[in-house]
């Protein structure tokens, strides 16, 4: 039987930052993947680090800050163990806004001269972006050169608690830790449901320059600007509560399409390259859970990242290890708590 100090249980991307987060402070670290690491809602993203969304609830606006902060030397971190460089795509967003504030530009198209705003007036945002198919690349290799032990095609049969530790056993294996740490996202047993979301890929045609995110309330526009998908553009995303189905639908992409074009007619003639679907962990709120509840202090949460799983990845290690090590986080982790009344007050899974 092993004993490590902490498992992990989901390989995604707040999984996997956490176990080298973990493993920086000395730990050992065995981490658990029902399916193969990095396959799912990780590699689904656009990868917006969307600090300043709109319609992110202003509670989870000193964690996103916190990320967002952290992220250069994340990435640094992993060029040094794997030796592959993950660079920012953009580095700046256009938001659009029905209503007039400080910050609205008087001409966007100075900006994008293509841009055809209609009504909507923007306001520049210094956000970045990155591609999380890279990002994926760069984790796991990272996490090989390290022993941090990833089990992948070893599911969770069985979880039993004691005053110290819990007792786990998988499909393969047993073992013994101090602490169950649940990364599982859509498909963890706590109070997450999934949140469907269907996005398309075109090839940005001849003429046609974009270097920031373009983000209204109906779809967003993510380019890629260097590395290997160099020349794509993403276009997302529907938001369903469509249970676990991933099929993609084409009048839902024709829809995304029809809203891209409204505000780019020269994209009318790109390429159609992809479209795929993931399922986004949400919870009730719209906030993360983040810690352990009373009943259970050696189960862990860190799921229910909803839209902002690629964000939020290097704030969640870095609190969560703080969290796990007796060291009070550095942002208040009180509206994240998985027991929080708000979550009891609307309910738990609703799709």
């Amino acid at each position: 039987m092993a004993h490590p100090d902490y498992v992990i249980a989901g390989a995604g991307i707040i999984g996997l930052t956490l176990a080298l987060e973990l493993h920086s402070q000395g730990a050992s670290v065995t981490v658990l993947e029902a399916a193969q690491a990095l396959g799912q809602t990780s590699v689904a993203a656009a990868g917006m680090l969307a600090v300043n969304d709109p319609l992110n609830p202003a509670q989870l606006l000193p964690l996103t800050q916190l990320s967002a902060s952290l992220y250069p030397a994340f990435l640094d971190r992993l060029a040094d163990l794997s030796g592959l460089i993950v660079p920012f795509q953009t580095s700046s967003t256009l938001q659009a806004s029905a209503d007039p504030h400080p910050g609205i530009l008087s001409n966007p198209r100075q900006l994008l001269p293509q841009l055809t705003p209609g009504d909507l007036s923007f306001r520049l945002l210094d956000e970045h972006s990155i591609d999380p198919r890279q990002l994926a690349t760069a984790l796991l290799a990272a996490i090989r050169t390290t022993d941090i032990q990833l089990l992948e095609h070893t599911a969770l049969t069985r979880i039993a608690a004691s005053p110290r530790s819990i007792h786990i056993e998988t499909t393969s294996s047993t073992l013994d830790t101090a602490f169950l740490i649940d990364c599982m996202g859509t498909w963890s047993p706590a109070p997450v449901f999934p949140r469907k979301g269907q996005m398309l890929a075109v090839k940005m045609p001849r003429g046609f320059e974009l270097e920031s995110v373009v983000r209204t309330e109906e779809v967003y526009l993510v380019p890629r600007t260097q590395g290997p998908h160099l020349g794509r553009l993403l276009i997302g995303a529907t938001l369903e509560d469509a249970g676990f189905d991933l099929e993609v639908h084409a009048r839902d992409l024709l829809t995304l399409n029809a809203h891209a074009l409204e505000l780019f007619p020269a994209l009318a003639n790109a390429e159609f390259l992809d479209s795929w679907a993931g399922l986004r962990p949400a919870t009730a709120d719209g906030l993360p859970l983040l810690g352990n509840t009373p009943e259970q202090p050696h189960y862990v949460l860190a799921t229910g990242h909803f839209r902002n799983g690629i964000l939020l990845a290097p704030a969640t290690a870095r609190v969560l290890a703080q969290l796990l090590s007796g060291v009070a986080p550095e942002v208040d982790l009180r509206p994240f708590q998985p027991d929080r009344p708000s979550l009891k007050q609307r309910g738990t899974r609703t799709a």
